[in-house]
């Protein structure tokens, strides 16, 4: 679900980056109809066309742009930076779990039923909130890369479209999602942009690359649930009677 909501929250962003360079590029043309008020339109934010003559179709993974371009490099190593504290709380919690967990599997049955009891207590409590713990941090995580990246691509959209019209691109399709997860089946890289926008971005934006070497920007994994489940209470077996 958080995936799915990043999704339609960077694809709002998407349309209301291109739409918004486009309207300002046809502000920009005087009209003598211009004084004029135009009927309202719910649709006038998506349907407004970028000027272009360009017949080509290219590709550009918005996505890897925008993070791997150098101000989303550094915003992301700094969004890792931020979230350091917290990862190192969560993976305290995480060890004292698993001590728990691993006291309950080497010593549950020399325990009496209270003890028992009680450290399964203990064990159910402490994995509650940690998980609630984990699910807060990939929240908030999760959305403060969202500003970055619709921070960035505010932008990036019009070098993408500049790109586009000096080099006769007609169309760009977002190739970030692999099919089918997107309509896009497949793209060549002979149609792929991605690189050249970055070094255009790059070089607008003024931002130098990272002090630190890496393939494109790190996104910071927050610490997942322990994959184990909540050892039950062992029931010990009725010894046999004797012959």
């Amino acid at each position: 679900m958080k995936s799915k909501f990043a999704r339609i929250l960077l694809a709002t962003v998407v349309t209301f980056a291109f739409s918004a360079f486009a309207q300002t590029g046809s502000a920009a043309t005087p009209n003598t109809a211009a004084a004029l008020p135009a009927a309202p339109s719910s649709a006038a934010a998506t349907t407004t066309p970028v000027p272009n003559t360009g017949t080509k179709v290219g590709a550009i993974n918005i996505e890897g742009a925008i993070f791997n371009c150098n101000e989303g490099r550094r915003d992301m190593e700094a969004l890792q930076k931020k979230f350091e504290p917290k990862q190192s709380e969560l993976k305290s919690q995480n060890d004292e779990l698993d001590a728990l967990k691993k006291q309950m599997n080497t010593q549950g049955e020399k325990l009496n039923d209270d003890a028992k009891a009680s450290l399964q207590k203990s064990i159910e409590s402490k994995q509650k909130l940690f998980d609630r713990a984990v699910q807060d941090a990939q929240e908030d995580f999760g959305n403060q890369q969202q500003e970055v990246a619709g921070r960035i691509l505010q932008k990036m959209a019009p070098v993408i479209v500049k790109y586009a019209q000096e080099n006769g691109f007609g169309m760009v399709i977002d190739t970030s999602k692999p099919w089918p997860q997107s309509p896009i089946l497949m793209a060549g890289e002979g149609v792929d942009i991605t690189k050249p926008v970055i070094d255009l971005y790059n070089t607008q934006s003024g931002v130098p690359a990272p002090s630190t070497s890496g393939a494109g920007a790190a996104k910071p994994a927050t610490p997942r649930a322990p994959a184990s489940t909540t050892p039950k209470p062992t029931t010990p077996k009725p010894s046999e009677p004797k012959q």
